[in-house]
């Protein structure tokens, strides 16, 4: 789509794919989460409980059916006792508040009496094609316990000490993709609803939060002989799915480049051709407004204990603060030509990066038409062979056009292979260790893009010679894996982390927020360097409130006024 006169440049990758970037960005309209709850609300699905054997201590097993224009799918749920001395966020955990499986259709009382023989061990668990998700999740006791012993009593929780955690439950892993006999993408993902990243794992996430909302207004029942209040429609609305994410998300990023490059072009596009259009409408003008008020009073409810976090917070509060004032004193900045591509460049070079972010997401809302489309590109399958005809020097060229930022690291320096990633033996999952002071280099990663590229360009320098690669690589077969990645991303501009992830610098937590953000992930609150909580679907729209015509208007979620 173009736009007469002035078409705006999409940013370029050696801004959007910094570290320092990808640590600030918020979730958009092209995130899972948001899209899902859109088909959701277009197709007009059906999602009902149709099992709720819950005792009076709210263990047992829950079942949801979601009913698609074209398939079923059904979650189930297992509810236990959990041993305080066994409550863990620690992907290591090996007992959980409630453990889950999306079955694939309606399960027969035998796939429930298996699933929950299995389920409940979670990767130990052995599991079939139509099973298609496995997840676990903990209470958040603090709120949780809150709000029943509230509910119980006759009364709301306060919805203070609601937002101020944001979900009753977090989930710690949700495991799909043919994982422990789980059914392979490929068996479902040429259905519609499910064709898109990640779609099959929100739906999951979403279910759970239905779980958690469900599992309240139950135990609070059970508690009381006396009549319970069932939590208020609006703060159930207001109460998200937490997640607590670390290391094992980190390498995706980088294992999966030109998925990533979709998603990042992608939204790199849609910015581009909002700033590109000539004028802004009253009615897109309003949209804007409304959010940017919503999203002021959002920064304001984001509470977290870390110090990094809170001054960034503070630092976009006096962003947008000022920015409303002017918009209120002089509404004519908005009206002029090219309204957004003005107000993007009167704010790049003063505000925040994490500032910047926050806004681009806030222009691209009114756009539906322009920006939803967009996500049907998020997807990519890898079916690109290697090319052992291309030459040297050629190889060398695509290097010195898309790798500079590479070549700038003097990996000569220790600093700069401060770390290296490697794989757990407890679980197979993504760990970092200290290459100076920590056993277990040689199981190392083979993610260390910055560091191969430089290593294959001082190769190629020093051979001086144009020849095929098949040639190359019979002297240097320990190169083929850097060659096969620079030839198969050659023209993918946003596909490489533009950084050293095994420098002392690298702080890990910016590619798991850049990650996150494309899943719908708000409210981040880091906890190390290594790993954060986020919360998920916040807002949206609760699975009786999908077809509202304003199903989709739950970014920036604010705490909602009670009477």
């Amino acid at each position: 789509m173009s736009y007469p006169g002035n078409q705006v440049e999409i940013r370029p990758s050696t801004q959007v794919m910094r570290l320092e970037h990808l640590g600030a960005t918020f979730q958009t309209r092209l995130s899972f989460m948001r899209r899902l709850i859109r088909r959701m609300h277009s197709d007009d699905w059906k999602i009902s409980c149709d099992e709720f054997d819950l005792d009076n201590d709210g263990y047992g097993t829950a079942i949801y059916a979601v009913k698609t224009p074209n398939n079923i799918y059904s979650l189930i749920c297992f509810s236990h006792y959990l041993d305080p001395q066994n409550r863990t966020d620690r992907v290591i955990a090996e007992h959980w508040d409630s453990t889950f499986t999306l079955f694939d259709g309606i399960p027969t009382r035998s796939d429930v009496k298996r699933l929950r023989e299995q389920t409940t061990k979670q990767e130990e668990g052995r599991f079939e094609s139509t099973d298609l998700v496995l997840s676990r999740a903990n209470k958040s006791l603090r709120l949780f316990d809150h709000v029943v012993k509230s509910l119980a009593r006759n009364q709301q929780p306060d919805p203070k000490i609601l937002n101020s955690i944001g979900y009753l439950m977090r989930t710690t892993a949700v495991y799909a993709n043919g994982k422990f006999g789980l059914a392979d993408r490929g068996l479902y993902s040429s259905r519609p609803e499910l064709t898109p990243p990640y779609q099959i794992e929100m739906l999951t996430v979403y279910l759970i939060r239905e779980f958690s909302l469900d599992l309240v207004d139950h135990l609070a029942k059970c508690s009381t002989e006396n009549r319970s209040a069932k939590l208020d429609r609006n703060l159930k609305r207001h109460l998200g799915m937490g997640n607590a994410t670390g290391l094992g998300m980190a390498p995706f990023l980088v294992q999966h480049p030109i998925l990533i490059h979709n998603w990042f072009e992608a939204k790199e596009s849609a910015l581009s051709m909002v700033r590109s259009l000539p004028e802004a409408s009253a009615d897109k003008i309003g949209v804007f407004n409304k959010l940017l008020a919503r999203s002021y009073q959002h920064l304001s409810e984001w509470n977290i204990e870390d110090k990094r976090q809170k001054e960034k917070i503070q630092i976009m509060k006096t962003e947008l603060s000022l920015l409303i004032d002017e918009l209120s004193h002089n509404s004519q900045l908005l009206t002029i030509l090219y309204p957004w591509d003005n107000l993007y460049k009167r704010v790049k070079s003063t505000w925040s990066v994490e500032g910047v972010e926050l806004l681009v997401a806030l222009l691209l809302e009114p756009y539906p038409e322009i920006v939803d489309k967009l996500g049907d590109s998020l997807d990519y399958q890898d079916n690109i062979i290697f090319d052992p005809k291309q030459t040297t020097q050629e190889l060398l060229r695509v290097i010195e056009q898309q790798y500079m930022w590479a070549l700038k690291i003097n990996f000569d320096q220790p600093k700069e292979s401060q770390y290296f990633w490697y794989y757990s033996q407890e679980k197979n999952e993504p760990r970092r260790g200290n290459r100076y002071s920590e056993n277990g280099v040689e199981n190392e990663m083979n993610i260390t893009i910055a560091r191969d590229i430089w290593g294959l360009w001082k190769t190629l320098i020093s051979t001086n010679e144009n020849i095929p690669l098949s040639h190359f690589l019979i002297s240097h077969p320990d190169l083929r894996h850097i060659c096969r990645r620079v030839q198969l991303l050659t023209g993918y501009a946003y596909a490489e982390i533009q950084d050293n992830i095994i420098s002392e610098a690298c702080k890990p937590i910016d590619i798991l927020r850049g990650k996150l953000s494309f899943f719908g992930a708000s409210k981040f609150d880091p906890k190390s360097d290594l790993w954060t909580r986020i919360t998920l679907c916040q807002g949206a729209p609760l699975r009786d409130e999908l077809s509202h015509q304003q199903a989709d208007d739950w970014c920036f979620p604010i705490t909602p006024a009670m009477p």
